[in-house]
């Protein structure tokens, strides 16, 4: 049984995490679209910029998201014997 304030802790560093990544997902998928016209100056791989980060650097960028996060939450569980197994 795990005590009460070490769940707190838990839910704590679980909580920053999602925070974290909410964040993350709102920079890939608004702010760096809102300055697009600025990064369509620069080209990448012959495209400009702004037109390969909404058709693929964003996407790339989420999947990235969702495997960090999934790693991150394992190794929070595994730091409370809460894992899975």
């Amino acid at each position: 049984m795990v005590s009460p304030t070490r769940m707190e802790e838990y839910w704590r560093k679980t909580r920053n995490l999602l925070i974290t990544t909410l964040i993350l997902w709102f920079i890939f998928g608004y702010v760096v679209h809102a300055f697009a016209p600025v990064l369509n100056e620069i080209t990448f791989l012959g495209f400009p910029l702004g037109f390969y980060m909404a058709a693929q650097g964003s996407l790339i960028a989420f999947v990235l998201i969702i495997f960090w996060y999934a790693h991150r939450q394992n190794q929070i569980d595994q730091e409370f014997d809460v894992a899975e197994e």
